[in-house]
């Protein structure tokens, strides 16, 4: 469920209602260590222009000269299954380490309708699995959870797709720019609520998409869900508790505040009297970020990023701050 794995299926789309000739590389299963997971995907244009990666770069050479050697004619069959990595003097010349095993479907690309279909659920912020046929080539798509784990027995692939991970910042300051360009480094979508208009100047489209509203509008506004994450930056509790009052109770998987030790506990006192629950308040993060020792916005930035990754990968956190 990498939304790095959706922009190969954006170049697939284009590339297919161009007329152009695709296969799509799908890593389905690795034994010992590999580089790239179970999910990880390829396409492959028919003039040798790749996206994507299912290695640390060897195996993609390999897949490119299949195509110009003609192992990988245009009329073969709908699916087939490759390997890597077989013996020991395979995997080290793909660069395969500690003797890895990697598989992938070999998949060519015809009626491009269910990436179309696949990328507007994702952007709907939906999660979906995709069902591929081994034998025919067929593709389904049907509702998943985000518990949901690629399987693969032979015959189906099921693999599982999700809406990219967002970040809300409120407050357009100097540290939220640090932020959100290194945020959209790690492929997050980045969104912006600042009432100030004081702020916005100098932010540009490529940088984060502003939210209109209040804070408390903005957090309903974009109905946030598991993926999304919530950070109030602008140092002003009347507009960083607003968005902390709705933020807390809804399903985002990480929500902060900047501030020092003593000011987070005073906005969790503040919390506390304006009718917030006790388990809400605890699952606020402030002092926000991982302890690096960091001084500067881009230390800071780092920082509070690295944390929300730790959190988004299921990582436990082991450089905090003692609150």
């Amino acid at each position: 469920m990498d939304s790095v794995d959706l922009n190969v299926l954006r170049s697939v789309l284009e590339w297919r209602r161009a007329g152009r000739r695709v296969v799509l590389f799908t890593v389905v299963q690795t034994w010992g260590t590999a580089p790239r997971p179970p999910g990880a995907m390829l396409a492959l244009r028919e003039d040798g222009v790749v996206i994507g990666s299912v290695s640390g770069g060897c195996v993609e050479d390999d897949l490119i000269a299949r195509l110009h050697d003609g192992r990988i004619p245009a009329d073969g069959p709908p699916v087939q299954l490759i390997t890597y990595g077989v013996t020991r003097e395979e995997a080290a010349r793909f660069g395969l380490p500690c003797g890895g095993t990697l598989r992938l479907t070999e998949e060519r690309v015809g009626d491009p309708y269910w990436v179309a279909q696949l990328l507007e659920r994702c952007e709907a912020h939906e999660i979906v699995a995709r069902e591929l046929t081994v034998a025919s080539g067929n593709v389904v798509l049907t509702p998943a959870s985000k518990t949901d784990a690629l399987v693969f027995d032979g015959q189906v692939l099921r693999a599982i797709y999700g809406p990219r991970w967002r970040l809300l910042l409120i407050g357009a300051g100097q540290l939220s720019r640090y932020v959100a360009e290194m945020a959209r480094l790690l492929d997050f979508e980045v969104l912006i609520c600042d009432p100030r208009k004081e702020f916005v100047y100098g932010w540009e489209e490529q940088h984060g998409r502003f939210v209109s509203g209040m804070p408390d509008e903005a957090v309903l506004s974009i109905q946030t869900d598991e993926r999304t994450a919530i950070v109030a930056l602008t140092h002003d509790p009347r507009l960083d508790d607003m968005a902390l009052l709705t933020a807390l109770d809804s399903k985002a998987f990480y929500v902060g505040a900047l501030g020092s030790r003593v000011n987070s506990q005073k906005r969790r006192d503040n919390l506390a009297q304006l009718g917030l629950s006790a388990e809400a308040i605890e699952r606020l993060h402030g002092p926000i970020g991982l302890h690096i020792g960091s001084h500067t916005p881009a230390e800071i930035a780092l920082s509070l990023l690295a944390e929300i990754v730790a959190i988004k990968n299921g990582v436990e956190l082991r450089q905090k701050k003692p609150l």
